[in-house]
């Protein structure tokens, strides 16, 4: 199968390539710009330093807003996140006027869970959905759950960590398992003679999630693209699905105590 013309078309009509390398143009609203005043001017901050007049995809990083200020993780004397509360669909309306505006061509979410889904989707005079919702997802949190809600409202469903982690000691517990080790998708590997990596990413891209694999590493940039020449077989789908843990790399635990954490739901 040819990687060409290998996209996805979005609810608003724009497309997004079906594995990503980085090559279109996103902005991450962080979560202390979430009021409404300073979402737009977040993103023409980016612009400016980017020179650039649009990006393709503007996202809420987190659903969890925090106080704005020069510090990303803002803390009181005793160390407790200084929660903003900002609601979401005040938020998502600043969002939805960015894109009028001709700032964004599309506007999305990252790490929302279903609850926080349908509080946009159910917004009183909502005018654009999300058109994606990015979030960890490989073969040891497949997210089968959201990905099916997603699917269902006719939301692209964006994953990162595809192949675990870069491994970093400051996000990543040391004693999690390290994903392209494991022995089913290894023998899986073999049997297609394809690398883990590129069995990894075919079991995603086959259950129709979009795929980021980004990479510096020109070499591993042209493996990836041989993700579209080969198929896994229903079987052997079955089988990477039963390799499911729930195991989160990035939990998400420099927001511990947020009300708004989105991993304390089931989905």
């Amino acid at each position: 199968m040819s990687s060409v013309s290998q996209r996805v078309a979005l609810n608003d009509g724009h497309f997004i390539p079906v594995l990503g390398f980085g090559t279109t143009v996103p902005h991450k609203l962080w979560s202390t710009f979430h009021r409404p005043e300073l979402v737009r001017s977040c993103l023409e901050m980016s612009l400016k330093k980017a020179q650039l007049d649009y990006v393709d995809l503007y996202i809420i990083h987190f659903p969890m807003p925090l106080q704005p200020g020069d510090d990303f993780f803002p803390k009181d004397e005793h160390g407790n996140l200084l929660v903003d509360p900002v609601d979401l669909c005040d938020t998502w309306e600043a969002m939805e006027k960015c894109k009028d505006a001709g700032l964004a061509k599309s506007i999305g979410v990252s790490n929302f869970n279903r609850r926080q889904l349908e509080m946009i989707l159910n917004k009183p005079g909502l005018k654009y959905k999300p058109v994606c919702n990015q979030v960890e997802c490989h073969v040891y949190l497949n997210q089968s759950k959201l990905l099916d809600y997603c699917k269902s409202k006719d939301i692209a469903l964006i994953a990162y960590c595809t192949l675990g982690s870069s491994r970093d000691a400051i996000w990543v517990d040391q004693k999690s398992p390290v994903l392209l080790d494991d022995p089913v998708l290894c023998a899986m590997a073999k049997k297609y003679k394809q690398t883990p990596a590129l069995v990894a990413l075919r079991y995603l891209l086959q259950r129709g999630i979009v795929v980021l694999a980004r990479s510096f590493n020109e070499k591993r940039i042209k493996e990836n693209m041989q993700v579209f020449e080969f198929q896994l077989t229903s079987e052997d789908m079955k089988v990477l699905d039963g390799l499911n843990r729930n195991l989160r790399y990035n939990p998400g635990d420099f927001f511990n105590g947020h009300p708004n954490h989105p991993f304390t739901d089931e989905y």
